[in-house]
């Protein structure tokens, strides 16, 4: 209360101000919008009044839209990369730590979704407890988070392309335009540049998706579970084609000892492989948003 009367006499004073300087009367003006909160009431009434978007994706769509993100790269790339480089075998319990805090994280959207039931995900939530300012921030967060998600997918997607055309056809293509001009190098903890001109079929993919929810989210959907279910197969197929390759052996020691590495094995190792594995689990974010 003490808070939005402070804001109130702020934007009288503004009112009354007979500053010739419009640019900074505005510019006081909009900061003080930032630091103002709506009410859950108030922000129900807007999306009642204004919503013009249509519920077109059904439960099961929801939890196919969350399984086809967790079910790409973090399963398929990052598992392998987090055994080898920090976990070992342990891989297993770091699946684990990540699920279970993916899983309370879930359920903190679940208590904020029933509190403010719009559209709006974090944004909303920010909005409606913390102000303009900060959901401003959230949203671009948001926007972030999705850009990086999607460009890590999209070269991942890439490197699956390029490697099945040169299995099938036998030939190498040129590297200018399967790579990125600018990687990371995780030795020296530096961007370089690697010569090459751009990475074709990463840019390819994304265009194409982006036509196809520009067509719309319900036949995004149809695509997206198809893309699911041949996904779930093909893990099954990994799994109950490997049981027979399975070497007992190659589980002990179940956590390999640290090698003088905060990163590298041990249960510290196990700890970083969970940051790095819980990308797997940013699906059940994008259905909340």
């Amino acid at each position: 209360m003490v808070r939005t009367n402070v804001f109130a006499n702020l934007s009288a004073r503004l009112r009354n101000s007979q500053d010739d300087n419009k640019a900074i009367y505005y510019l006081k003006r909009f900061a003080i919008r930032l630091g103002t909160r709506k009410t859950i009431t108030q922000l129900q009434d807007e999306a009642d009044q204004t919503n013009e978007f249509k519920r077109t994706l059904s439960t099961f769509q929801l939890l196919a839209l969350g399984i086809g993100s967790i079910i790409g790269t973090g399963i398929f790339v990052l598992s392998g990369e987090a055994a080898a480089k920090y976990a070992g075998p342990a891989v297993i319990l770091s699946f684990i730590i990540a699920a279970i805090v993916a899983g309370l994280a879930a359920f903190s959207y679940s208590e904020m979704a029933s509190m403010v039931p719009i559209s709006g995900s974090a944004y909303s939530y920010t909005y409606a407890t913390m102000g303009e300012y900060l959901a401003w921030i959230i949203g671009w967060d948001l926007v972030l988070e999705y850009l990086l998600a999607a460009a890590t997918v999209a070269v991942g997607w890439s490197g699956y392309v390029v490697h099945f055309v040169e299995t099938v056809s036998k030939h190498n293509a040129t590297r200018l335009i399967v790579e990125a001009p600018v990687a990371w190098s995780e030795e020296s903890n530096t961007f370089y540049v690697t010569g090459k001109v751009i990475n074709l079929p990463a840019v390819i993919i994304i265009v194409a998706l982006t036509i196809l929810l520009i067509i719309g989210i319900g036949e995004s959907a149809k695509i997206n579970l198809v893309i699911v279910i041949i996904k779930i197969l093909v893990v099954l197929l990994f799994i109950f084609a490997c049981c027979g390759y399975t070497h007992p052996s190659n589980y002990s020691p179940f956590i390999p000892p640290n090698e003088g590495s905060f990163n590298k094995y041990g249960i510290t190792g196990v700890l970083h492989g969970a940051t790095v594995v819980f990308f797997a689990y940013i699906g059940f974010d994008s259905v909340t948003t």
